[in-house]
């Protein structure tokens, strides 16, 4: 086990890379539209630093909505607060603040790659890289309907790891469990970023070791990567967000922001590490 939890580790981190820099303040938060319209464009917020950057964070946990609102108890004061002070609230307990927090560790992250001038690569696939192929046993943190398929059509067995236990149980040609044992016979495994805010990635890899590939994808995925390579992860697919301004209106408005941000699929093999970004940064 890890001598430090990785929001510890990662928040450590952005602490060390912004000594003896302006740490930005935050500008805005942006919310979808309440209550949740159902689609996935109403599942993101989005923290706004004072130099533009942008961080995202899923806010449906929990039913959090409603919370993170500008009048909200996570709310409140937010607007001008320092942006590292605001991402301490990821490792903290109250849920509301911890999805804020973790936006902020996105938003601060977008800030630190723009100053080193790093752009990560654009994704080819929507599942991480992972080439399921017949014979190999994927296994998928958190059920993502519309990827089920590109894993079953391969001929690649798929074992899905849900915390809903409504969700359990033998499907057309995938198996969804609430047991994370069954993830140590998968030879790649595709997991949801979620596992960052709700604090379980730890627990989870722990039952991933046999496993040759580990990709996490989503927009929360957008964060330092370094804790996350060194524990085992292969690949993060986050959103880079180009448009920002038209982003934020369609986060806003609850309409497609698909047009404004790309995917990005960033392989442990690509990364230069925080110390490059930071001597980019500084020279």
């Amino acid at each position: 086990m890890w001598a430090m939890r990785i929001a510890d580790e990662m928040l450590a981190l952005l602490e060390t890379a912004l000594r003896g820099a302006p740490v930005p303040k935050i500008r805005a938060l942006h919310l979808p539209p309440a209550p949740w319209s159902g689609k996935r464009e109403g599942e993101f917020g989005a923290i706004e630093l004072d130099d533009g950057s942008l961080g995202l964070s899923y806010v449906l946990l929990d039913g959090l909505l409603d919370d993170l609102a500008p009048d909200g108890d996570a709310g409140a004061g937010l607007i001008g607060s320092d942006a590292l002070a605001i991402a301490r609230h990821w490792a903290g307990h109250d849920a509301a603040l911890r999805t804020i927090g973790f936006a902020a560790v996105n938003a601060l992250t977008r800030h630190l790659y723009d100053r080193a001038g790093f752009t990560p690569p654009v994704a080819t696939d929507s599942i991480g890289g992972l080439a399921p192929r017949a014979g190999e046993h994927i296994g998928m943190i958190g059920y993502f309907p519309p990827l089920v398929h590109r894993v079953t059509a391969s001929g690649a067995r798929l074992t899905v790891l849900e915390l809903r236990e409504d969700l359990a149980g033998t499907r057309d040609g995938f198996h969804i469990t609430l047991d994370a044992r069954e993830l140590h016979a998968c030879d790649k495994v595709l997991s949801t970023s979620t596992v960052l805010l709700n604090d379980t990635l730890d627990a989870v890899l722990a039952h991933c070791a046999n496993a040759k590939a580990f990709a996490m994808i989503g927009p929360g995925a957008s964060c330092l990567p370094d804790a996350l390579f060194a524990r085992g992860v292969t690949l993060t697919g986050g959103t880079w967000i180009e448009d920002s301004e038209g982003f934020k209106q369609a986060l806003t408005d609850g309409t497609a922001w698909g047009p404004h941000a790309r995917k990005f699929a960033l392989a442990r093999a690509d990364y230069p590490g925080i110390a490059a970004l930071l001597a980019a940064a500084h020279g």
